[in-house]
């Protein structure tokens, strides 16, 4: 209200000096001369506040569609000692290196893995654990790593023979993993039951080597699939995450594969960005009646909650996040995210479209999850009976199998083999 009345008076001025031409004014006063000049910076500082915002909303919103391929190995590895038992190795004590269960402690670039397990001492500073194994690398040699759910590099290193598979997605040529079940005992054998594995974003095929202990036990062949901007699979034509919106596509191929060589039934395995995928696949592929279930771990129910969410724990103010939705979702966002076309918040939002969903969805999920809240993932399980929720605690994102597989695998065993003893829809008898 100040600054209105300041500058009501200067205009006011203004006409006085205009109808008093013939007579010599003296220099404005320094009151007159301190209102223009916070007139005119709170003009500069309020299109300085917009740019700001602007910038901001344009990075939130390039940060969760450009693919990140290099994991950054900060972690510290302090010591690497040897006893009776084998390695354990000394890291800085933090909340993800404290958190129990079996981890991937990754090294020299990528090029080697050492498998992390059981937590021997704890310190204020400092936790040291078991080594249970490592591939492609000496870990006493390495300084940093980076800490990972993702324990192996292949299924040869987790003990599973596999093939390598091409897949002619729309991108072009793509690289999978085929991983027979070995198990014609398993409930689900005789059924041919395979499960595609989609990873979620920065992640690769690897992480769904998780899943192939549950793959097994079930008598389910698996197919560990790349999709297009994971840095294995080629890019899309923008080189951008369409967040589920067009990465579908290159699973529905992985569909189609397993069907082809002669699956009955699939069972599509999400973590992440991977479970947005998974529902795309099942809600617009037309093979969608061959999708048997989808099994998703830390799912993106809601893309729309987790910018709000990410936005939220950065400190950015909501109209920010507000904004970088809106590039995101927009038109005239493309020329700030690079995306050959908008990606369709709407469509995926699952809490919206909860009665939308025609698949039978188990949904695993820690409530501790600092990267996609579980809170989507519960609703969608309230608002759908074809929904089920299994909650996990302390174990972070994705990261529910590593903190405890024995409940995981448990959890997914038996809600599969309840779920295929059930007769089919519309089956008769």
């Amino acid at each position: 209200m100040r600054s209105r009345r300041t500058v009501g008076e200067v205009r006011g001025c203004g006409r006085i000096m205009q109808a008093q031409l013939t007579r010599r004014e003296a220099e404005p006063t320094p009151w007159v001369r301190s209102a223009l000049l916070g007139a005119g910076t709170g003009l500069a500082v309020g299109t300085a506040l917009a740019g700001l915002m602007s910038s901001a909303s344009a990075y939130l919103a390039r940060m969760v569609v450009v693919p990140v391929h290099d994991a950054s190995e900060r972690v510290e590895v302090l010591a690497v000692i040897e006893d009776s038992d084998g390695l354990q190795v000394i890291l800085p004590a933090t909340k993800e290196t404290t958190v129990p269960g079996w981890y991937g402690l990754h090294f020299n670039r990528g090029a080697a893995v050492a498998q992390i397990g059981q937590i021997t001492a704890l310190e204020r500073r400092t936790v040291t654990r078991r080594v249970l194994g490592v591939h492609g690398g000496d870990l006493r040699r390495t300084r940093t790593g980076s800490f990972s759910s993702t324990l192996y590099r292949s299924p040869a290193e987790a003990g599973f023979d596999y093939t390598d598979v091409t897949l002619r997605l729309p991108v072009g040529d793509a690289p999978a993993w085929y991983v027979p079940h070995g198990n014609p005992a398993g409930p689900l054998a005789e059924k041919k039951v395979w499960a595609i594995m989609v990873h979620g974003r920065t992640s690769t095929r690897a992480e769904g080597i998780k899943g192939l202990p549950v793959a097994r036990a079930l008598g389910a062949d698996a197919l560990l699939v790349s999709h297009r901007n994971d840095g294995e699979a080629p890019a899309g034509p923008d080189g951008r995450y369409g967040l589920g919106g067009t990465e579908w596509e290159d699973v529905e191929v992985a569909v189609r594969y397993a069907l082809d060589h002669g699956a009955e039934d699939v069972i599509l395995f999400g973590w992440s960005m991977g479970g947005a995928v998974a529902l795309q696949v099942a809600d617009r592929s037309p093979l969608t009646t061959r999708i048997r279930s989808l099994v998703l771990t830390g799912p993106v129910i809601d893309w729309m909650d987790v910018l709000s969410h990410q936005a939220r724990s950065r400190r950015v103010p909501q109209p920010v996040g507000r904004l970088a939705q809106w590039l995101l979702s927009n038109e005239a966002g493309r020329k700030v995210t690079g995306l050959a076309s908008p990606v369709d918040l709407k469509a995926l939002n699952w809490i919206a479209r909860a009665d939308q969903l025609h698949t039978r969805t188990l949904i695993l999920h820690s409530v501790d999850d600092a990267v996609v809240p579980y809170q989507p993932s519960r609703e969608l399980a309230e608002r759908n009976e074809l929904v089920s929720f299994v909650p996990f605690e302390k174990a972070g994102h994705v990261r529910e199998r590593n903190y405890d597989p024995d409940r995981w695998d448990s959890a997914v065993y038996e809600w599969l083999t309840d779920l295929f003893s059930e007769p089919l829809p519309g089956a008769s008898g």
